[in-house]
């Protein structure tokens, strides 16, 4: 097995971690090591872009149908050295 040391964690974050490590009856090294478990064995989350991300979201609630604006001709440019 490999050790790890971790430096500079915040005072407040340290005893977080000590009370949920009491919480669950385990040392702060156990409970470290089942959060990073944890948070290890996850399914890495998909990365799209936001258009997909705001369509997965949108999708399921139905759509709309908008009427195309008829095209047109192009207009001439405006000439601006007159």
């Amino acid at each position: 097995m490999a050790s790890m040391t971790i430096r500079d964690i915040d005072e407040k974050l340290k005893a977080k971690l000590r009370i949920q490590a009491a919480r669950h009856g385990r040392s702060m090294e156990d409970e470290a090591r089942d959060i990073l478990r944890t948070a290890l064995s996850r399914e890495p989350a998909q990365t799209g872009g936001l258009a997909e991300a705001i369509r997965a979201h949108i999708e399921p609630l139905g759509g709309v149908e908008l009427e195309i604006a008829p095209r047109q001709a192009m207009r001439e440019p405006i000439d601006f050295g007159k």
